[in-house]
């Protein structure tokens, strides 16, 4: 390659990368990966994305059982018109989806109680036609660039918290928080009471839940909660047992009286009825009530319910108030609300947070809630009253997760899927067994309007910022805590908003946006990654008995407050083992001094805290955090010049940026340049082993976008940097685009700078520039 088509950098920095950073556009392009597996052949698909949203619609069955409408696999074709033509023509680049699905028609047997098949009718079903990701990470809708903001919201799972009452007293209640479905509150009052609250509605006892779930009398729910101990009844005994709780109701055989009830005090009197009936032994409670707050002794003493059934026909008065059930109409109500996986929804994430939070081993594939979860729940709930464990901190990473373009896409297509299915029912109800088929049965539009709605109006499907090829990146990467589902400008406080100590490596503390949005908006920073659970993750190098190893690993914000880490410019010998005695290394918001063997992991590199827009202002670290927070932001105003320039003075994240934004042409394989002009470059690729044998050659074609309109009515102009002969290699820029030069991003120009005063002329924020500026065309655009 010609030395000139590419600038030489020289590094001064005193450290070397260890870890390659990844592709800009990752957060963008493997979610939307992940969500089609279109290149995974069916069979072989995972459960996530797609496929999960028609697994869990799919099967379709009427009231009569007499149609059940299956799904067996999807497909997507071939886009009918290019990226190029979708532009020019204002359509959508989009390739149409297919569902094959299976009809299967029954009918009343001989007996009239088993149904037999009668016919089984399998058809491709067309759904419309499914928008398409461009390798840059943006749809094109209607002819126009649009880009899938991701969201910041608050993972499912159960979260603890706690308020102060106005007499100082502490009060902690504890929410679980599904994907889909109804939203279960449990908090304690002042008297140490635990209530329920269901959809916000009414509160009730939180034991008449429970014996709801099973726990059904006042024996059961001490038992699951207490200690219990079995106690003989004798003289000797007396001071033991008087004044001690009762565990279990005694009634005297012979008259059917209730001498003691279970969570009752045993008396001087009590005691003497037991011993004149010579009953033998009895279970009392084994607990230290100046410890423990008695918070399950309190409640069963406020509850009204005492049975299975009165707690049920409770808990349905207060969903469907006026309505009089049976016991089989309320027990199903109760297992829809928070057992039916159709109602009720916790997620893999939602499973796998309430495990962990929890210390449960619930399979992550139960997405309900079960028996286990509520006992764990209280407990916990009663501990933190008692003095023990820990509230949650919602603003922590750890408690919030990014919903990317795949998941958005995947809780649209079900929204669109689930009015379909009900469409289908009423179909099926109507349609005489003889002609039917799935074509008649599945109406497509109501799936496509949906998607087209949400790509045409949502608040995270947004006109793509194309002032600059970094304002493209950084629209891509941004991270939005608004949206739907998620807060609002006017409601987020601001604690919400500010920066906290997980954001390190993740969330880009200096680039967001200076108005109502502050802290709302953010990016993603340039090392960050999104797990398959929505978590944010960020690289560190392992160190192991005070070496740093080449060992990297990914942590998750809850994660990495279980470690040291220390900062990537710690100065380490040949060995690779820290120099000083003492290390300055991170725990989770403090920042202490420690031992090297005490440490854990390392930074990767310093840029690895800030995002791709203020890795790009050299010597960051020396800049006030607001005027960087300005810098940062208005690189993205910067509108492409004539004659590009790359900085004289660069960080090394320049060539990174305008490749991975797509506004630079890279070879994609080795290679000579055979022909280039103003609008292609043809390659002859290098051939190797087994391709030299081979007669025909295939040339690779690059063509340019020629005096494009963008988004912001800037011009996208690609133009060769190569010339005929030369030699490339894989990854080598072939070609600038918009605001680049030799590849690199190029936003503005080296111009002398003077920074004193000048009869006045430059007060406050006016700048004096010269003609020469004007009349070179330096920053003409």
């Amino acid at each position: 390659m010609r030395p000139s088509a590419r600038v030489e950098r020289h590094s001064f920095s005193k450290l070397k990368e260890t870890v390659e950073m990844p592709n800009l556009l990752d957060v963008q392009i493997s979610s939307y990966e992940s969500f089609l597996q279109r290149d995974v052949p069916p069979e072989k698909r995972e459960n996530t994305g797609l496929q999960s949203v028609f697994t869990s619609i799919f099967p379709i069955t009427d009231v009569h059982e007499l149609f059940s409408l299956e799904f067996v696999k999807y497909s997507l074709g071939e886009p009918r018109y290019s990226i190029r033509e979708c532009r020019e023509r204002n359509m959508t680049f989009g390739a149409p989806l297919k569902a094959t699905l299976r009809l299967v028609v029954r009918e009343a047997g001989a007996d009239g109680k088993e149904k037999v098949v009668k016919d089984i009718i399998e058809r491709d079903v067309f759904l419309g036609e499914f928008p398409l990701l461009s390798e840059n990470g943006t749809f094109i809708i209607n002819g126009a660039e649009r880009v899938i903001v991701s969201q910041l919201h608050r993972s499912p799972g159960v979260f603890f918290d706690e308020e102060i009452h106005p007499n100082g007293k502490k009060l902690f209640s504890a929410r679980i928080i599904p994907y889909r479905g109804s939203w279960v509150e449990f908090t304690l009052d002042v008297n140490d009471i635990m209530f329920v609250h269901i959809d916000s509605r009414r509160k009730l006892a939180a034991t008449t839940l429970l014996r709801a779930l099973g726990y059904s009398t006042n024996e059961d729910l001490l038992k699951t909660f207490y200690k219990c101990v079995t106690e003989s009844i004798s003289p000797k005994k007396g001071t033991r047992l008087i004044g001690a709780i009762a565990a279990q109701n005694v009634v005297d055989s012979s008259t059917g009286e209730v001498i003691v009830t279970a969570n009752s005090e045993i008396t001087d009197e009590i005691f003497k009825k037991l011993l004149d009936l010579k009953i033998g032994k009895i279970d009392i409670l084994e607990v230290d009530f100046t410890i423990d707050a008695g918070i399950i002794r309190n409640t069963i003493d406020k509850d009204s319910t005492s049975s299975f059934e009165e707690a049920l026909f409770k808990i349905y008065a207060l969903i469907r108030p006026g309505d009089s059930p049976t016991v089989e109409l309320a027990k199903d109500l109760l297992e829809k609300l928070f057992f039916n996986p159709k109602r009720y929804d916790l997620g893999e994430v939602g499973r796998y947070m309430i495990n962990q939070r929890l210390e449960l081993d619930v399979p992550l594939e139960e997405t309900v809630l079960n028996r286990k979860d509520f006992l764990a729940i209280i407990r916990y709930l009663i501990n933190l009253r008692n003095g023990f464990g820990d509230v949650d901190d919602i603003d922590h990473l750890g408690n919030r997760r990014a919903r990317s373009v795949g998941e958005l896409l995947a809780n649209q297509f079900s929204v669109g899927l689930s009015r379909m299915a009900r469409t289908i029912r009423e179909r099926m109800s109507l349609k005489d067994q003889e002609q039917v088929s799935p074509h008649d049965l599945v109406n497509a539009r109501t799936v496509s309007a949906v998607i087209d709605s949400f790509f045409g109006s949502s608040q995270l499907s947004q006109f793509m910022d194309q002032t600059n090829p970094l304002a493209e990146l950084t629209h891509k990467r941004r991270m939005s805590a608004l949206g739907p589902g998620g807060l609002t400008r006017e409601r987020a406080g601001f604690k919400v908003r500010d920066v906290h100590h997980t954001h390190y490596g993740r969330i880009c503390p200096i680039e967001t946006p200076e108005g109502p949005n502050i802290g709302l908006i953010a990016s993603l920073s340039c090392y960050a990654r999104i797990n398959k659970y929505g978590f944010m993750e960020t690289p560190y190098r392992v160190v192991k008995n005070g070496k740093v190893t080449d060992e990297v690993d990914f942590l998750t914000a809850d994660k990495e407050d279980k470690f040291l880490v220390a900062q990537a410019n710690e100065p380490l010998d040949d060995h690779s083992r820290f120099s000083n005695n003492l290390v300055k290394a991170r725990a989770k918001g403090d920042f202490i001094v420690v031992k090297p063997e005490e440490i854990n992991y390392m930074d990767v590199s310093p840029k690895q805290l800030v995002s791709v827009a203020a890795a790009l202002i050299p010597f960051l670290e020396h800049d006030d955090a607001n005027r960087a927070l300005m810098g940062s932001n208005m690189q993205r105003q910067a509108v492409p010049v004539l004659k590009t320039e790359a900085p004289i003075i660069g960080t090394g994240m320049e060539r990174k940026a305008a490749v991975d934004a797509g506004a630079v042409i890279v070879a994609k394989r080795p290679g000579t340049i055979e022909y280039v002009d103003a609008e292609k470059i043809v390659i002859r690729p290098t051939r190797r082993g087994k391709e030299k044998m081979m007669e025909l050659v295939e040339f690779d074609e690059y063509e340019f976008t020629k005096f494009k309109r963008s988004n912001q009515d800037t011009c996208i102009n690609q133009r060769p940097i190569v010339n005929m002969g030369d030699k490339v290699e894989t990854g080598d820029p072939i070609a600038d685009g918009p605001g680049t030069n030799l590849g690199e991003l190029a936003l503005g120009a080296n111009v002398l700078v003077g920074f004193m005063p000048w009869r006045g002329y430059n007060f406050e924020d006016a700048i004096i520039v010269s003609e020469r500026l004007v009349a070179d065309d330096v920053f003409t655009s």
